[in-house]
C-alpha cells in the first residue's frame, strides 16, 4: 500500500505538473495556468480522479498500520490513525478546489481570456485554497508518520535504520511545513527524504514483511 500511494501520487502530480501547477508558493502566472487547464482539461480531470484514489489508499494504509501497530501503544496508534485519516480527507477535499479551478479556467477562455478580470481573481483564490489544504495535509501526514514510524521502531519489526530514517524524514518535513505556513520559502529538498523512505519501507514490507505480525500483535 505504501508503494501504491507513491505511484498514484506521482502519476497525479505529473498531470498537475503538465499544467504548470505545483501547489508550492503562489502561481507565477495564473492566466497562463488557466489557459493550460482549459486547453487540456483531461489532465486536471485525471489528477482529480488520481488524488481521490490516493485518498482511499491512504485511508486503507492507515487501517493496516493501526491494526499491526496498536499492540505497541494503542493511544499512539489511534492518534496516528486519526491523523492519516485526516490527511486522506484533506487530499479528497483539495479536489473541490481543483474542480473549481477547472470550471473557472474554462469560463475564462470562453470569455476571451480578458487580460484583467474577476476570472484571474477567482483562479488565484482557488489555487491558493488548494495550496492551503495541501499544507494542512502535510502537517497531518508528517505528525501521523512520526507516530507510526516510532511504533515501527519500538516493535523492531523492520530494520531500525529504516524506522529512524522515517522519523527523521517526517520530522524534517514537519518543520519545513511549519516554516512554509509562516511564510518562509522552503526548498523542495526539505521534503524529498520522505519519498525514498516510503519506497524503502514499502519494498521491505512487500518482500520481507514484518518479523512476525502475529507475534507483534501479541506484545
Amino acid at each position: 500500500m505504501f508503494i501504491l500511494v507513491i505511484i498514484t501520487n506521482i502519476l497525479s502530480s505529473t498531470q498537475l505538473g503538465s499544467l504548470n501547477i505545483t501547489i508550492v508558493g503562489p502561481p507565477d502566472n495564473i492566466s497562463e495556468i488557466m489557459m493550460n487547464i482549459s486547453n487540456n482539461p483531461s489532465a486536471m480531470q485525471m489528477s482529480i480522479i488520481g488524488f481521490l484514489i490516493e485518498a482511499c489508499e491512504i485511508a486503507l494504509l492507515s487501517v493496516l498500520l493501526y491494526t499491526i501497530l496498536k499492540k505497541q501503544n494503542n493511544v499512539i496508534a489511534r492518534w496516528g490513525f486519526g491523523l492519516w485519516i485526516g490527511e486522506a480527507i484533506f487530499v479528497a477535499v483539495k479536489q473541490l478546489g481543483s474542480f473549481a479551478l477547472l470550471y473557472v479556467s474554462q469560463e475564462f477562455v470562453k470569455a476571451g481570456a480578458p487580460v484583467s478580470s474577476h476570472f484571474q481573481t477567482l483562479g488565484g483564490l482557488f489555487y491558493e485554497l488548494m495550496q492551503f489544504i495541501y499544507d494542512g495535509q502535510m502537517v497531518f501526514y508528517t505528525v501521523g508518520g512520526i507516530l507510526f514510524y516510532y511504533l515501527f521502531l519500538k516493535s523492531k519489526s523492520i530494520p531500525v535504520a529504516i524506522s529512524i530514517f522515517g522519523i527523521l524524514a517526517a520530522s524534517l518535513g514537519f518543520v519545513g511545513e511549519m516554516l512554509a505556513i509562516l511564510g518562509y520559502n522552503i526548498p523542495l529538498i526539505v521534503f524529498l527524504p520522505i519519498l525514498p523512505f516510503e519506497l524503502a519501507i514499502g519494498i521491505w514490507l512487500m518482500i520481507k514483511g514484518t518479523r512476525d505480525v502475529s507475534e507483534i500483535m501479541k506484545h
